[in-house]
């Protein structure tokens, strides 16, 4: 895919040097570092300024991230199309990756950035699609899409589905607020949507 040449704005909120973080921070920091992710980095750099907040998301993520029931290949297929829907960089930069890694095809992952309907899906990838693009355009989903994703899925996996969603969703808002940065200066990945494209 074609990077962006979109200017990058300065970070509103980032890192907090650790002599200036608060006792609650630090105890967060240390308790985040201490988990799967190792370090304070990407949204948590921002939500540390919330360190109660901070630690319950994080802890919803690691169930999202390292736990969930949904396989992992539509786990971040989910997490992707989050991040298409919110332009969020730096989330794209980090799950269109880790998609790709879990089993989903280059194409699938491009035509997703693009904004269109991705061809060669397998049928779980197609039962995610027109879920997440109902309930992300639409905020509900029809019976028929609903009752398709409850065949594939189950209970479990249609709420674990919509967690998925609705995490990266709340950590796309909070780093499009933050302006969080893609890692080691890279381009940003994502162009705007055709609907995004303001003109003076």
């Amino acid at each position: 895919m074609k990077q962006t040449n979109i200017a990058i704005a300065p970070e509103r909120m980032p890192a907090i040097p650790a002599d200036q973080m608060t006792a609650a921070q630090k105890q967060a920091a240390a308790a985040l570092a201490a988990g799967p992710r190792g370090e304070v980095k990407g949204p948590f750099v921002a939500l540390l300024r919330s360190p109660e907040f901070m630690d319950r998301v994080q802890r919803v993520g690691e169930y999202v991230r390292f736990r969930c029931s949904l396989d992992k290949r539509i786990n971040e297929m989910a997490a992707a199309m989050t991040a298409r829907h919110w332009t969020q960089q730096f989330e794209w930069w980090a799950h269109r990756r880790q998609a790709v890694e879990a089993g989903l095809k280059p194409a699938i992952a491009e035509a997703i950035a693009e904004g269109r309907r991705p061809a060669g899906m397998a049928e779980d990838e197609e039962i995610v699609h027109d879920f997440l693009t109902e309930l992300l355009t639409n905020k509900s989903v029809c019976d028929s899409t609903y009752e398709r994703a409850l065949r594939k899925f189950g209970e479990h996996g249609v709420i674990d589905l919509i967690g998925v969603s609705g995490y990266y969703g709340l950590l796309a808002m909070v780093m499009n607020v933050a302006r969080t940065a893609v890692p080691e200066g890279n381009p940003l990945p994502l162009a705007p949507m055709p609907q995004q494209i303001r003109h003076a």
